[in-house]
């Protein structure tokens, strides 16, 4: 006898929306559901902070940290420009408000369970597909399910064209005095040191006038040592921000990959992969958050309705090929980054090129985003685009933590 209808491997963002939108769809007599979380070290993921944006109302607006209708950007001449969100919010989610909320969620519900694992495998059986690791006891064991979705960050990494990583640290501030503006997040700061290759910005989200969260942010082909990644957040944190007092509360490190390697997202008969690992990752801005909604949203839905549940491309073909031109544009130094964001933050309108980035707008819309950027390096990286060879990137020095958006 199978273990479970469905196995979930792995906690992360993927595995807590997936675990989430069943429950909100089989809150009686669902199908038995298994959910393996890694146990506490090395391999479960530390706390972390997803961001996205979406209108009001939302399913987990009622456990936010925080949230903004106004987002700012500085370009690198130290130029600030403001812009209104309106119809979205950016939307600031801690990992362990949903674990929280999912726990509250599928607490008491018949057929589930949730057990500790360090899930080393997961394959194909008849019947179904297996799990296999060891337990929170230390023993071998396989955990079996009808189907089994794996959350697990790849390793190693695809072959690819472009592979770049978005590598972020990251601290929890609480200042002497009033320091930060609460009505506005800073996405991008461009006034950080820019290295000779990718690029480096900060990162602000004020949670009150005394707290925000303060990152460092570089896009770069192999990330260094997180150590290196302190010393940058403190230089932005004393010498851009000009904080003098205040105390670090909480930290958080991560490496997300930006490339545009193909992610198979079925790796057998009743075997799935999803977030990260199954794409949901985009290619060129390294968010995550709402790609994996997408992904799980219509896993829950197949699943309710009895249909082999295949996770779908977080991302439409046109975004993945736009950002594949975009990612070889900026590897070749054809383009500028942060000239480039600069400039499409202040020339176009911020709820289409927040639609852009999120991979959900529209033809016309792409098209009226593309002709902003400089269009002669972007054409030339596309005709050569197709003749570049695919190869196995070198592995990260950090493992992967997926993260809504930088």
């Amino acid at each position: 006898m199978r273990d479970a209808d469905v196995v979930v491997v792995g906690m992360g963002a993927a595995g807590l929306s997936l675990a989430h939108r069943m429950a909100a769809r089989h809150p009686r007599e669902a199908a038995r559901v298994l959910l393996l979380d890694a146990p506490a070290g090395r391999l479960r993921p530390p706390e972390r902070t997803w961001c996205y944006w979406e209108a009001p109302g939302g399913e987990y607006d009622a456990v936010l940290t925080a949230s903004w209708d106004r987002l700012r950007v500085h370009g690198p001449d130290g130029r600030p420009v403001e812009v209104a969100t309106a119809p979205y919010r950016y939307k600031m989610l801690r990992s362990v408000d949903l674990e929280r909320l999912v726990a509250h969620r599928t607490e008491g519900l018949p057929g589930w369970t949730r057990a500790e694992a360090t899930v080393r495998t997961v394959r194909d059986v008849p019947g179904g597909a297996e799990a296999r690791g060891t337990g929170a006891d230390g023993r071998e064991r396989a955990w079996t399910g009808r189907w089994v979705f794996d959350s697990r960050p790849p390793h190693p990494l695809p072959p690819a064209r472009t592979t770049w990583w978005q590598v972020f640290s990251g601290w929890y501030l609480r200042t002497g005095h009033a320091a930060f503006d609460p009505a506005v997040a800073d996405l991008m700061d461009f006034r950080t040191p820019q290295p000779a290759q990718g690029l480096s910005f900060g990162y602000v989200l004020p949670i009150g006038p005394r707290d925000a969260l303060v990152e460092y942010t570089e896009f770069r082909r192999t990330p260094p040592a997180a150590a290196a990644y302190d010393a940058m957040l403190r230089q932005y944190a004393t010498g851009v921000l000009g904080l003098t007092d205040w105390q670090v509360t909480a930290a958080e490190h991560g490496a997300i990959p930006m490339t545009d390697a193909r992610f198979p997202r079925r790796a057998g008969r009743s075997v799935f992969r999803v977030g990260t690992a199954g794409g949901a990752t985009r290619p060129a801005t390294g968010y995550t958050f709402a790609g994996t909604r997408r992904q799980t949203a219509a896993v829950a839905d197949a699943l309710e309705r009895g249909r082999v549940p295949v996770p779908p491309a977080a991302h439409r073909p046109r975004a993945r090929a736009m950002d594949a031109v975009l990612l070889r544009a900026l590897d070749t130094g054809r383009v500028d980054g942060p000239q480039l964001l600069t400039r499409l933050w202040r020339s176009v309108p911020a709820a289409r090129l927040l639609g852009f980035l999120d991979g959900t707008a529209s033809p016309a819309a792409d098209l009226m985003v593309g002709l902003r950027t400089p269009v002669l390096p972007m054409l030339r990286t596309a005709a050569e685009l197709p003749f570049v060879r695919r190869r196995s990137p070198p592995p990260a020095a950090w493992p992967p933590v997926a993260r809504g958006a930088p």
